[in-house]
């Protein structure tokens, strides 16, 4: 068996992380030090040592993908960035054997004030490919990259899916043994982001390249990956099969959740926020706190909601399956017209009039969009149980997985 493309052992990265007494606003400190200055001393500082990974260990050969998972503040970025070479470790090594190209953020390995053109060959240079190799794959970057218009043009001035469509291109087509992508190609069109990932298959597939990838969408994870790892506090918790390891990953998911419930929303960290205002307040399932609420199938389901929202927002509850696919949504504009004109504090209430979706556990994620800006996202704020029933009236229950919904039907000899 060939040697291992990438062989990472007891890896660990620690941070000083410096705590300062005194206000917890830079206003405040600001003054605090100056008044000690002025009395001829300074506020004491104390450190406390974070090690972001810990004891991470495996090994990837040619041609293997690997979806890395976890929650924010797992480790996923600073392992990527630590195999990338962008920061050292502290304990263990990572040994990579073969040309590395990284999508960590966008534009990187971009100069900014450089051109479309120019960035192309910078990158080609800096992976070791000669001018000849370069020129060699240049129209085909272009034309995946979708940017031909703007190639002469500084990329300071590219928008961020523009950054990213070039990025990712030179990236996968410059024949890297290693490509390292993060979460950035959240940043491109839906459109763009599946062509990306059909280049990634290719890579892996057809030009046997070694593949890490990391997102926080398990469906992309399963299409993509034949194996993942799953970091929890810079260790490494499972490491098998995709499918498994989604399985673990989900269902820590749903067991960290607040067993009282998730009344107070406000002290749950978004997945994604603008600003400093937070959206949702609280949530009640049928008048209840929200834990885990079992309804049957084809029963009702009231949602009641608590915001504080912007002019304009319009909410929308999805629920995920154990597989962490989106599988149904309730959208407050689309669905019944109702958009939120005036800011400010607000009840709402969601009536879902019966919930004829396969029986099984679904996580519970809430959106505030404003036109065509995500407000705020949370996820995972509850779980609803869908039990067995019999929807159809039969006498009979379902009792094997046709399919994500169930739909009557009438059936008559003709």
């Amino acid at each position: 068996m060939s040697e291992p493309v990438i062989q990472v052992e007891n890896l660990g990265k620690s941070y000083q992380i410096r705590h300062q007494a005194g206000g917890s606003g830079p206003g405040q400190l600001l003054s605090e030090q100056l008044a000690n200055w002025l009395r001829g001393r300074w506020t004491r500082t104390t450190t406390e040592e974070f090690w972001a990974l810990r004891d991470i260990s495996f090994e990837l050969r040619q041609g293997e993908v690997l979806g890395i998972i976890g929650r924010n503040g797992a480790g996923k970025s600073t392992l990527l960035k630590v195999l990338s070479r962008i920061t050292d470790p502290t304990a263990g090594r990572a040994t990579l054997r073969g040309r590395v190209a990284s999508l960590l953020e966008v534009g990187t390995g971009f100069h900014p004030e450089l051109t479309g053109r120019e960035n192309i060959f910078l990158n080609g240079a800096i992976l070791g490919m000669s001018r000849q190799e370069i020129l060699a794959k240049f129209d085909e970057i272009v034309a995946f990259s979708e940017v031909e218009q703007f190639l002469d043009t500084p990329v300071k001035r590219y928008s961020s899916g523009m950054y990213v469509r070039l990025a990712f291109a030179v990236a996968a087509h410059l024949e890297p043994e290693i490509l390292i992508v993060d979460e950035v190609l959240a940043v491109g069109d839906i459109a763009f982001q599946k062509k990306c990932l059909g280049k990634m298959q290719d890579v892996a597939r057809g030009d046997q390249r070694t593949v890490l990838f990391v997102s926080h969408d398990m469906n992309r994870i399963q299409s993509l990956c034949d194996r993942a790892l799953f970091l929890q506090q810079g260790q490494v918790v499972a490491d098998g099969a995709t499918a498994d390891v989604v399985r673990q990953y989900l269902a820590d998911m749903r067991q960290s959740g607040d067993p009282r419930g998730s009344l107070e929303l406000a002290k749950m960290k978004p997945v994604k926020s603008k600003g400093d205002r937070r959206v949702f307040q609280s949530i009640r399932l049928e008048g209840e706190e929200l834990g885990v609420h079992e309804v049957k199938v084809g029963a009702a389901l009231n949602l009641e909601l608590e915001l504080d929202v912007p002019k304009g927002t319009d909410v929308k509850i999805q629920l995920r399956n154990e597989e962490g696919a989106p599988v149904v949504n309730f959208h407050s504009e689309i669905q019944s017209g109702l958009r939120l004109e005036q800011a400010g504090p607000v009840k709402l209430r969601c009536h879902v009039p019966a919930l004829t979706i396969w029986p099984g556990d679904y996580t519970i994620d809430l959106m505030a969009i404003c036109g065509y800006d995500v407000v705020e996202l949370l996820e995972n704020v509850g779980t609803v149980h869908v039990a067995f029933a019999d929807i159809y009236g039969t006498g009979r229950l379902t009792h094997r997985k046709d399919g994500l919904v169930l739909v009557a039907s009438q059936w008559e000899v003709t």
